[in-house]
């Protein structure tokens, strides 16, 4: 069975650090591009930041400087580093991916969510 495990989550004060990962497990060969979203209570879901095969990453503006998203290509793992975390991140945390499978095919995936909350 295929899926996205999430951990990492958890309750910080202002201005602390988690780290968010996400393993691939499964029958499957890769992670070809991987992404983070969060959706806060009443809101919509809303990218975070992403990475490519290659490499390549982009984040919103709000978590520019402060968020990192990272892979390792070796444990089938996508991470987010969030730094200076703020009130507004407190959220429900969804990693998202594009998994090269065993059999040849290319599948999106969700992970299951973690929560994030930000408070003193």
């Amino acid at each position: 069975q295929v899926q996205l495990v999430e951990s990492g989550g958890g309750l910080v004060q202002p201005g602390g650090s988690l780290r968010l990962s996400c393993a691939a497990s499964g029958s499957i060969f890769s992670i070809y591009a991987g992404s983070w979203f969060r959706q806060a209570p009443g809101k919509r879901r809303e990218l975070v930041a992403a990475i490519t095969d290659g490499g390549s990453t982009n984040y919103r503006d709000s978590v520019k400087g402060r968020f990192t998203i990272s892979r390792d290509n070796a444990k089938n793992t996508v991470y987010l580093q969030m730094n200076g975390l703020k009130p507004e991140d407190t959220a429900v945390y969804y990693c998202n991916a594009d998994l090269n499978l065993r059999v040849g095919s290319r599948v999106n995936y969700w992970g299951q969510g973690t929560q994030v909350t930000v408070s003193s």
